[in-house]
């Protein structure tokens, strides 16, 4: 089967759990932003990116390392054993730790007052981390359809238990005439604790996660092998660097902004409209997810074609047409997607364009990083992290005074320019792939410039608008189409 088909045919049973998921749990940011405040989606916004940050610690690059391994260890039960009890105590003794210190960790974060926000949080953070071997065993065994109802499941409960306590329980309590069903409400609901209930809906979809997964996790021989963990550990924790480096430039902005807006007053506010505009930017970040799902095993079982370098050559191309398509299919439709936010949140639209092309820049650097991975040069992924996590942070720090949370998106859109640019010139030094530059380039190029033409010849018809965008829309998708086709005649030519 040609490998490419192979990918595409994986990526898109993947995207059955990932896109197609979260393109559900999409349907709640409308609802979020229309039932809270933006200071109160504020903390939303910061609460997650905290724990995005602390679900890369507690995994510490053992996915990747059990991908790595289960292509040269024979014991495959041994390998996923050692792993899983690995994952397993590092987050027990998580658990017991923040649950000692949870009243202080409130404080020092402003939640004074919701302590239970920690406990919440952090169990969710640890079933996080514990699932992550029994989700990757499903990847390396190509198990694509298990893999995606599993995380079909979570996301549907996910999005019922918010529906319950936020939309069903309220509307049960003002308008139900039924004392029966009040009092049921008035046993399992309680209105103060308002936007908790989305921790609350995570926490309750993670824990049906667990229980799906247990089967998996009990039913084999539990062994640890030290000798082996030791070779995880030592091929993965430059892989946490990366992680760490990594959620540092995609989630720390909205942990920095409270603090850094000179404005504290509204600071919450700014945060939760940066935090709600990001969702719209994250519809590339969608693909990317999706696409790395199914490509990490994949790269790594077709490294011993001999081909190897020029289908990943052709799988960079691919990638980037499809995120240039999303690029300019999500902008040329602004005023159908910003709908996807409540109204006191569209100040905050014009980081859209700037993220998702920072998001294009971190797929492709994700496709470029497949050089030091291959190679067992992880410290390169390493340095290559840190190198845009201090640029993150440095720009941060410089311009969120200054520019507010404007200043974090280019803050983010610098940084994933500069890993990307780098990354590249350093892995065709130690693993050379010649990648079809003029034609990607040329996609880019093309779909930035329809964009900063829909807004140049602005028109006011709305109807007109969508028409005129739709042409340009079509337009790319022919040009790519017939230099594609092109390319491929050539090919069969020769």
């Amino acid at each position: 089967m040609n490998p490419i088909k192979k990918l595409a045919g994986q990526t898109a049973i993947y995207g059955l759990s990932s896109i197609v998921g979260r393109l559900l749990n999409y349907l709640l940011v409308p609802f979020y932003t229309r039932i809270f405040t933006t200071g109160e989606y504020g903390v939303v916004t910061e609460i997650y990116a905290y724990v995005s940050f602390l679900v890369v610690v507690l995994t510490y690059g053992m996915e990747t390392a059990y991908f790595r391994f289960s292509e040269k260890v024979e014991d495959k039960e041994k390998l996923y054993s050692t792993s899983l009890i690995s994952l397993f105590s590092t987050s027990a003794i998580f658990i017991l730790i923040t649950s000692i210190f949870s009243t202080g960790i409130a404080n020092w974060m402003g939640y004074a007052l919701h302590p239970e926000y920690i406990i919440w949080f952090v169990l969710i953070v640890a079933f996080d981390a514990i699932t992550a071997i029994p989700f990757a065993k499903l990847r390396a065994q190509n198990k694509a359809l298990k893999f995606a109802t599993i995380k079909l499941v979570n996301i549907f409960t996910n999005i019922g238990f918010n529906l319950f306590f936020i939309l069903l329980c309220p509307y049960l309590l003002k308008n139900s005439d039924n004392t029966t069903i009040t009092n049921f409400v008035h046993s399992i609901y309680n209105p103060a604790i308002g936007v908790g209930y989305i921790f609350i809906a995570n926490l309750l979809s993670s824990s049906i996660t667990v229980l799906m997964l247990f089967p998996s996790m009990v039913k084999i021989k539990f062994s640890f092998d030290t000798e082996l963990w030791k070779k995880m550990i030592k091929y993965a924790l430059p892989l946490l660097i990366v992680g760490l480096a990594g959620i540092i430039n995609e989630t720390f902005d909205r942990a920095l902004l409270k603090h850094l807006l000179p404005d504290k007053a509204t600071a919450m506010s700014q945060l939760g409209i940066y935090g709600a505009c990001y969702k719209i930017s994250i519809l590339m970040t969608i693909f990317i997810q999706t696409f790395r799902f199914a490509a990490d095993p994949f790269f790594f079982s077709e490294a011993k074609n001999k081909n190897a370098q020029q289908i990943y050559a052709d799988v960079m191309k691919y990638f980037v047409i499809v995120c240039a398509f999303i690029f300019l299919g999500t902008m040329l439709y602004m005023d159908v997607v910003k709908t996807f936010v409540g109204k006191d949140f569209y100040s905050g639209l014009k980081v859209v364009p700037i993220l998702l092309m920072a998001n294009l820049f971190l797929g492709v650097f994700i496709n470029l990083s497949i050089w030091y991975k291959l190679s067992g040069q992880t410290m390169y992924g390493a340095y290559l992290s840190i190198f845009g996590a201090i640029i993150t942070l440095v720009l941060n720090y410089w311009w969120i005074p200054i520019f507010g949370y404007m200043g974090s998106a280019w803050a983010t859109f610098i940084c994933y320019f500069a890993m990307m640019v780098l990354s590249y010139f350093v892995g065709q030094k130690h693993y050379p792939v010649n990648y079809d530059l003029i034609r990607i380039l040329g996609y880019l190029g093309l779909s930035v410039l329809l964009y900063f033409a829909s807004e140049y010849l602005y028109i006011d018809s709305k109807p007109m608008r969508l028409i005129v965008n739709s042409f340009y829309l079509i337009g790319f998708a022919m040009v790519v189409y017939v230099s594609e086709r092109s390319v491929t005649k050539v090919v069969i030519k020769d």
